[in-house]
């Protein structure tokens, strides 16, 4: 347990950014699962719509530092693809 006010400070501030973060990483997946979800119904518009919202959701987690920028790309990239072969 912490014994310093610093230290005391420090665990009130780990403990805040904790639930800012969990909002955030929970709202990403939100996004994200909108557009697995049309590309699982094959709705290549709704899919296509829901794609251009996940990804500044994800690109604005991986600045936040919620997740790594590789990831975040990596996974607006898979998406991308998943989009576009419901086309072919």
């Amino acid at each position: 347990m912490a014994n310093t006010k610093s230290a005391k400070k420090a665990v009130r501030k780990i403990a805040a950014r904790t639930e800012v973060n969990k909002s955030r990483r929970s709202r990403m997946r939100t996004f994200v699962r909108y557009v697995e979800d049309a590309i699982a119904a094959g709705d290549k518009p709704k899919a296509t719509a829901a794609l251009a919202n996940a990804e500044p959701e994800l690109m604005k987690a991986a600045q936040r530092g919620v997740i790594p920028a590789n990831t975040a790309s990596r996974k607006v990239s898979r998406l991308t693809q998943a989009v576009k072969k419901l086309g072919a």
